[in-house]
């Protein structure tokens, strides 16, 4: 599954040009945050973050298949190969520097399956899980199978997306394609017992989200050989538009002294 082999220099170009934003470039940054989207989300949801981070946080936002800039392409209906698809170009944006892996919901579970294949040399000094269960802990969902009217009021229900696009029948034919195979692959998810990183985890809640329990946030603690801490705040699944501030100042307290972490 890990693979340390050096990716030629074209090959690591064309990857990030397809998988990475930055949407404000800071070369001298002393460590860069790779930031995953939730099901249905896109690398634009982390650009007020690009601007908000102190400038010695250079941020990185991954952009999935099928939304935005890459709306034609297809979806990637299973975790495992979006990981295998994603982790050359996330080895290839972070060089040789100090990076950390962020990720909320199903960003969480990807940023965990990347950390998984960038074992054995230059791993990630920090894993965020934000939003999401801990991989060992599985619910029976099935969201990816509901009709559009379903999968509609599903998303209105979790507050992610612009109510102003839910009303809209076009922009709903162009989104929910999308939605429904990321909910397909991290529904279909399963992680083999016992599976963990060499990376400290920060596990990130809302203390009313209805899809993550904190007993099942605080989970994460078994998938890492390193420390681990979890940080709890009021707000429900989509917590971090209410706290990004707070949520900021934290991440930038760890990443200037990761081995602060439990």
């Amino acid at each position: 599954m890990t693979s340390t082999a050096p990716i030629p220099a074209a090959t690591a170009a064309a990857a990030q040009d397809t998988w990475i934003r930055r949407f404000r470039p800071r070369p001298d940054a002393d460590v860069r945050l790779v930031c995953f989207p939730h099901a249905g989300g896109s690398a634009v949801a982390y650009r007020p973050w690009a601007e908000a981070f102190d400038p010695s946080v250079e941020v990185l936002a991954v952009q999935y298949p099928g939304r935005q800039d890459r709306y034609r392409e297809p979806g990637v209906e299973n975790l495992g190969e979006l990981a295998d698809l994603v982790m050359p170009a996330v080895r290839a944006a972070v060089g040789g520097g100090r990076f950390a892996l962020f990720g909320h919901s199903l960003g969480a579970a990807l940023a965990f399956e990347v950390a998984r294949r960038l074992t054995g040399g230059h791993g990630p000094e920090l894993l965020i899980a934000s939003g999401r269960r801990a991989p060992s802990q599985v619910r029976q969902e099935a969201y990816h199978r509901l009709n559009e009217r379903e999968l509609a009021e599903h998303l209105e229900e979790l507050s992610g997306t612009d109510r102003r696009l839910l009303a809209d029948p076009d922009a709903l034919q162009m989104i929910l394609p999308a939605v429904r195979s990321d909910l397909r692959a991290i529904e279909t998810y399963r992680c083999p017992p016992g599976t963990t990183v060499d990376t400290p985890i920060l596990a990130l809640t809302g203390d009313r989200d209805p899809w993550t329990t904190l007993l099942e946030a605080a989970g994460w603690s078994a998938h890492t050989t390193r420390g681990f801490d979890l940080r709890v705040f009021h707000g429900e699944h989509f917590y971090l538009s209410e706290h990004q501030d707070e949520v900021l100042r934290l991440l930038t307290k760890r990443l200037s002294g990761v081995s602060e972490l439990l």
